[in-house]
């Protein structure tokens, strides 16, 4: 950009209404609303000083500030106080400690409503179009002529041959819901005679099932949920309102 362009934008002034439909055209008025929505939640969560001092760390070692000069440039370069520093380098902590005080104590019964969707399963799988060949396969694994393993990598007709016909662990809620209501029902090491699934004919043995927990990494991940719902209905309304409301954060009042 030559110094002529530098002057007139440095002159342009920039009306609120004028800056939406600029945030609008570079499709950046949903990232600017939904940062408003969580600061604006934020906002009354505190954090300790010792809480303070190790977020700020962390913000030195992952941008590369080994010493205060290096700091008082990169706060001049991005044009930020060592008020706001502090703001920023809290801010991902205040969001985990506001998730927890707002949804913290409704995670055991949404865990109890969602637990069937968090189970995971691995099992193996070995899929054809003819019933016959399936029959005729599914009696070797069952006489032990073959492992099933072998058997899936030379005759399975889907991606899962190149596994050994293994696939997993992952949610229960993603196979096809017919062969996940016979997973379910099944034990561990138990092969399922021959069934039509769509156009295939599949020979299913489960491995192993997974029965989801509420520890601290469901927990996480059940916050985040309830969170994201919550931010993406009130980022709908807000940006159903764009067209008539000031990008201020009294318009999240």
């Amino acid at each position: 950009m030559n110094d002529s362009c530098l002057e007139k934008l440095s002159e342009q002034t920039i009306t609120a209404p004028e800056l939406i439909s600029l945030l609008a055209g570079y499709q950046m008025l949903p990232q600017i609303y939904r940062e408003l929505l969580i600061d604006q939640a934020i906002t009354c969560i505190e954090c300790s000083p010792e809480e303070v001092e190790q977020a700020q760390q962390e913000f030195y070692t992952a941008h590369s500030i080994t010493d205060p000069q290096q700091l008082e440039n990169w706060l001049r370069l991005n044009h930020i106080t060592p008020a706001q520093l502090q703001g920023i380098a809290t801010r991902k902590l205040r969001l985990e400690k506001y998730k927890l005080a707002t949804w913290g104590h409704k995670l055991e019964s949404y865990f109890l409503t969602q637990k069937s969707q968090l189970d995971q399963v691995t099992y193996s799988l070995l899929r054809t179009r003819d019933m016959a060949i399936a029959q005729e396969l599914y009696f070797r694994i069952k006489a032990k002529e073959q492992s099933f393993a072998d058997i899936a990598r030379k005759y399975s007709q889907g991606p899962e041959a190149q596994a050994g016909g293994l696939i997993g662990p992952m949610a229960l809620s993603q196979p096809h819901p017919q062969l996940a209501a016979k997973l379910r029902a099944s034990q561990p090491g138990q092969i399922m005679p021959p069934t039509r699934l769509g156009e295939w004919i599949v020979i299913v043995r489960l491995e192993q099932m997974i029965y989801a927990k509420l520890d601290d990494s469901t927990r996480k991940k059940l916050l985040n949920d309830l969170f994201q719902k919550w931010l993406q209905e009130s980022l709908q309304q807000a940006l159903n309102q764009a067209s008539t409301q000031l990008l201020t954060p009294s318009s999240f009042a």
